[in-house]
């Protein structure tokens, strides 16, 4: 039967079990008259049969029917968010029970998971509320769906007021498009700088959203620059003191030398060698201050391809006399500006022939693929490293007439290729590893 005609469920279980025992009260109304009992016993045997059959029909619909209707009550609840509302009869073993009691079981679930996700509504609130990073959110439409406290601030309105906006509205527009991650110099209604911007997509209730978290960086970058500022002045005024201390004696006792009247040539070796000390120690604050302007004027790299294993050669023909074993993957190639890049190595192997020492275990240089990235890897057999924090602290050295600038100049030259430089000890040995990590 199809469209108003169909039995419903409930119909159908009270016609099955009339049915199913229609036959046995049949026979018993057939086979009464033929009993040997007075009339009215037969009439209420008739009647007791009839009742029994209505009566099992009966508890067989509400035994069926009932925990169908609780199973049915529990989840139109779920259905509208009311988590509280429980099966009846929950019962291991029965088949309807487990029914109710995995009904009971899901809506406690979804009850603890409800107040989960509104704790963590609540803390994500009060997170965008209290961060002084400014998130917007922008829907396919390009109309902002969030705009957090510190949003409000950036843009001089308040975040109710950026809601519903588009982002042309809310001067949004161009800031949108960019790269994922990038440091980049905007200016905004309420404040202008540097600042980092992230921007990322996701999708809620099946909508595709635009997430920007805009971060300043003013302040981290003037807290920088004063930290900078000060090892700077740390630095110059310790050489500059080194040298101009010497300076003033020599020049004090030279002039003390000369007021007591004409030297004679004994005295005037010693104004010679005194003079000399002066020319050396002015040669070396030249030298000092020549190296500043090296780590100032190193250019952009100039990329392009290179061989790995003519890079390493390059490199261990400027070391001629020193025990070094190079290595590299056949075939391995990179992009790269040679020259900056056989510095950086040369001044890596360098140190570590300086530290391996005489008679020391040769020094390895190897290049190789790993993890998508080509590795440029100085082994040696040294002391390791003793101070790690100083290792690029420029004009830092614990070698005696060590410049500093060694490792300042080959991390530059990593960061301009967008690599990284990395020095640790070595764990089989003593001994230290510098790493030069390039984007393959």
């Amino acid at each position: 039967m199809t469209g108003r005609w169909r039995l419903s469920f409930q119909r159908r279980v009270v016609l099955l079990a009339l049915a199913g025992g229609l036959p046995a009260v049949v026979l018993g109304l057939v086979l009464l008259p033929g009993l040997a009992v007075p009339g009215s016993v037969r009439v209420l045997l008739g009647v007791v049969v009839l009742a029994s059959w209505l009566g099992f029909a009966l508890a067989l619909y509400r035994a069926t029917i009932e925990p169908l209707k609780s199973i049915a009550n529990v989840l139109e609840s779920l259905r509208a968010g009311d988590f509280a509302i429980r099966g009846r009869h929950p019962r291991r073993g029965d088949a309807l029970g487990d029914v109710v009691l995995e009904a009971n079981r899901l809506g406690a679930t979804l009850r603890a998971q409800r107040f989960e996700a509104i704790e963590a509504s609540a803390l994500l609130d009060k997170v965008l509320a209290e961060i002084d990073v400014a998130v917007f959110a922008v829907d396919g439409e390009d109309k902002l769906r969030l705009a957090n406290r510190a949003a409000g601030e950036l843009m001089g309105r308040s975040p109710q007021a950026l809601t519903g906006l588009t982002a042309e509205e809310a001067g949004l527009a161009q800031i949108l498009e960019g790269p994922a991650a990038a440091s980049e110099a905007h200016a905004f209604p309420a404040r202008s700088g540097r600042w980092q911007v992230m921007r990322e997509t996701f999708r809620e209730g099946g909508r595709l959203f635009r997430l920007l978290v805009v971060t300043d960086l003013s302040a981290a970058l003037r807290e920088e620059e004063r930290r900078a500022w000060r090892r700077l002045i740390r630095v110059i005024w310790h050489e500059l003191n080194n040298s101009l201390a010497p300076i003033k004696s020599v020049i004090e006792t030279t002039r003390d030398a000369l007021a007591a009247g004409a030297p004679d040539p004994e005295e005037r070796h010693e104004l010679a060698q005194s003079l000399a000390l002066v020319a050396e120690r002015s040669e070396a604050l030249r030298r000092f201050l020549s190296r500043y302007s090296e780590l100032a004027r190193l250019p952009d790299p100039r990329l392009r391809d290179c061989d790995a294993i003519e890079l390493l050669q390059r490199v261990a023909a400027v070391h001629p006399g020193a025990t070094l074993r190079i290595s590299a993957s056949p075939g391995l190639r990179l992009r790269g500006d040679p020259d900056q890049l056989e510095q950086a190595l040369i001044n890596l192997v360098r140190n570590a022939i300086e530290a391996t020492g005489e008679g020391g275990e040769p020094v390895q240089l190897s290049a190789g693929r790993r993890g998508g990235r080509i590795e440029f890897e100085v082994l040696d057999t040294g002391g390791g490293v003793a101070n790690p924090d100083n290792l690029f602290v420029p004009f830092f050295s614990t070698k005696p007439g060590g410049s500093g600038i060694g490792l300042v100049l080959a991390r530059q030259v990593a960061d301009g290729h967008g690599g990284s430089l990395t020095l640790e000890n070595r764990e089989d040995r003593s001994g230290c590893i510098a790493r030069l990590s390039l984007p393959a």
